[in-house]
C-alpha cells in the first residue's frame, strides 16, 4: 500500500480519493436493489447468530431447525404487525385532513392553501367530467388514464420489488446462519496470524454489540410502547394497542420517529375528543416518557457502548435514508455500530474513531 502510495504525486491523491469516494456512492446508489437485502441479511445474521449457535452447543439443536425458527418467528410479527395496523392507519388517514382543519384556525395560511387546493382538484374533475360527456377532445382523457396506470404501476413494481428484497435477505441470512461461521473461518485461514486476529475480534464484537444494542432498544421501545397502550386506553383513545405498537416501532426510527409518533398521537387524539385537555394527554404522555427516557435512562442503560456522537449519528440517519430510502433510515444506526466496531480495530482508522466517538473527556484533559 505505501509502495503504491509513493507512486501517485501527492498533488493527485486528493483527487484520486475524492473520484473513488464519488465512485463508492454512486455504486451504493445504483446497486441498491443488491446492496440492501445483503446489508439487511448481515445485521440479521449477527443478532441471531448467538442464541443459534448457543442452541447448538448446549441443547444440539441444529442450525437449520433453530435459524427457521427464528426466521419464521420474524415473518410472522412482522405480517400480524402490519396488518393489525394496516385498517387503522387508513382510518387515521382519510380522518387526517379534517382533524386538520380542526387544529387549525379558521382563517389560517395553511387552512387556505388547503382549500385552494381542495377546489382545484374540484374544478379539475368537473372539466374533465364535462370533457368525457361531451365526447371531445379524448385523447386527453386517455392521457389522464395513461397517467393512472403509469402511477399504479410503479405502485406495484416498488412493491414488488421490496417483496423481492426482503425474500432475498431472508433466505441469504438462512444460509448465514447455517454455513457463515464455516465461510468466516474459511476466510481467516487465508490471512496470516495478526489480520486473522483482527478479522474474528470484529466479528465477535460486532455481534455482541449488534445483539446488546437491539436487545436494549426493543426493551426501552416496548415499555414505552406498553405505557402509552395503557395510558391511551385509560383516556378511550380508539385501538390502543395499535397506539401502543406504533409509538413502540417509531422509536427505532432515531430522532425523527419521536416526531411522527408525537403526530400520529396528536391527530387521533383531535379526532377523538372535543375538549383540548384530553386531546393534549396522550401527546403530552408520550414526550414526557420519552424525555424521561432519553435522556436519563437511556444514557445510563447504554453507557459507553454506543457512544457514537450524536451529530454523527443524525448525519447517518440522513445519509442513510437519502441512499436507501426508509430502510436506510432504519438500519443507520445499526449499521454506524457495526462501521465503529470495525474501524476501533484497525491502527489505520484510529484517528476516524476519536472523532466520531463521544468520549468524556479525563481528569488530565479537563485540567489542560
Amino acid at each position: 500500500m505505501a509502495d503504491s502510495e509513493s507512486t501517485i504525486p501527492k498533488q493527485l491523491r486528493t483527487p484520486i480519493y475524492g473520484l473513488f469516494i464519488l465512485a463508492l456512492l454512486y455504486t451504493l446508489y445504483l446497486a441498491h436493489a443488491i446492496l440492501l437485502p445483503i446489508v439487511l441479511a448481515i445485521l440479521v445474521t449477527l443478532l441471531f447468530s448467538p442464541a443459534v449457535a448457543w442452541l447448538e452447543k448446549h441443547w444440539k439443536v441444529h442450525r437449520a431447525i433453530s435459524s427457521l425458527t427464528f426466521l419464521a418467528a420474524l415473518v410472522i410479527g412482522m405480517i400480524s404487525v402490519g396488518y393489525a395496523m394496516l385498517q387503522p392507519i387508513s382510518e387515521w388517514a382519510e380522518r387526517a385532513p379534517a382533524t386538520l382543519g380542526e387544529l387549525l384556525p379558521g382563517d389560517s395560511a395553511v387552512e387556505r392553501q388547503l382549500d385552494q387546493l381542495t377546489e382545484t382538484a374540484e374544478r379539475v374533475e368537473e372539466e374533465l367530467e364535462e370533457q368525457l360527456g361531451n365526447g371531445d377532445d379524448a385523447a386527453s382523457a386517455q392521457t389522464v388514464v395513461l397517467q393512472t396506470d403509469s402511477w399504479r404501476n410503479q405502485l406495484a413494481a416498488g412493491a414488488y420489488e421490496a417483496v423481492a428484497g426482503l425474500a432475498l435477505a431472508l433466505a441469504l441470512t438462512y444460509f448465514l446462519l447455517i454455513s457463515g461461521d464455516n465461510l468466516v473461518r474459511n476466510l481467516a485461514r487465508q490471512m496470516d496470524r495478526p489480520k486473522r486476529q483482527i478479522t474474528l475480534k470484529i466479528l465477535r464484537s460486532g455481534q455482541e454489540q449488534i445483539a446488546r444494542y437491539l436487545a436494549v432498544i426493543t426493551s426501552v421501545n416496548g415499555s414505552i410502547g406498553i405505557a402509552i397502550g395503557l395510558v391511551s386506553w385509560a383516556i378511550g383513545l380508539p385501538n390502543p394497542i395499535v397506539l401502543g405498537v406504533m409509538a413502540a416501532l417509531t422509536r427505532f426510527i432515531p430522532y425523527i420517529g419521536v416526531f411522527i409518533a408525537f403526530g400520529l398521537l396528536t391527530i387521533v387524539s383531535v379526532a377523538t375528543f372535543d375538549t383540548y385537555w384530553m386531546m393534549l394527554i396522550a401527546p403530552a404522555s408520550f414526550a414526557v416518557i420519552t424525555s424521561i427516557v432519553g435522556f436519563f435512562l437511556e444514557p445510563y442503560i447504554h453507557g459507553q457502548r454506543l457512544a457514537v456522537n450524536p451529530v454523527i449519528i443524525f448525519v447517518s440517519i440522513f445519509f442513510w435514508g437519502w441512499l436507501w430510502g426508509p430502510i436506510g433510515v432504519l438500519i443507520a444506526v445499526p449499521l454506524m455500530t457495526v462501521i465503529m466496531v470495525f474501524i476501533s480495530h484497525i491502527p489505520q482508522m484510529k484517528p476516524v474513531y476519536n472523532v466520531i466517538v463521544n468520549k468524556k473527556k479525563s481528569r488530565r484533559e479537563k485540567s489542560n
